[in-house]
C-alpha cells in the first residue's frame, strides 16, 4: 500500500465551499473508517485542504478523491502526489502502513 498527499484547491467562493462542508466532512469520515484516509486539514490561508491517504495506486487514490463532495460539487480541484517515506517520527508511524 502506497502513501499519498491529496491537495485540494478551492475554485469557488468560500460561501459555496461552506455550503458543501457538512457533506465533505461526512465523506472524509467515511473514507477514514474504510482505511483510505489517515488525516486531513485546511490549508492556511484557507484556499483548500490536504488529505493524507493510502492506496494501491495513484489512479485508485485519484478515483477516490474525485468522489469528494467538494470535487463533485465543482468547488475544488485535486492533485494527488505519491510520496515515499524517508523518515517517520513515531507519532506518525501509522502512515507507514
Amino acid at each position: 500500500m502506497a502513501s499519498f498527499i491529496v491537495s485540494l484547491t478551492y475554485t469557488a467562493p468560500i460561501e459555496a465551499v461552506d455550503a458543501l462542508l457538512e457533506k465533505h466532512v461526512a465523506w472524509l469520515r467515511e473514507q477514514h473508517a474504510a482505511g483510505h484516509l489517515l488525516g486531513w486539514g485546511r490549508k492556511v490561508p484557507r484556499e483548500g485542504g490536504i488529505l493524507l491517504a493510502k492506496g494501491e495506486s495513484k489512479a485508485a487514490v485519484e478515483a477516490l478523491a474525485l468522489q469528494d463532495p467538494f470535487v463533485q460539487g465543482g468547488v475544488a480541484t485535486i492533485e494527488v502526489i505519491e510520496w515515499a517515506h524517508g523518515f517517520l517520527d513515531d507519532s506518525v508511524a501509522g502512515l507507514a502502513g
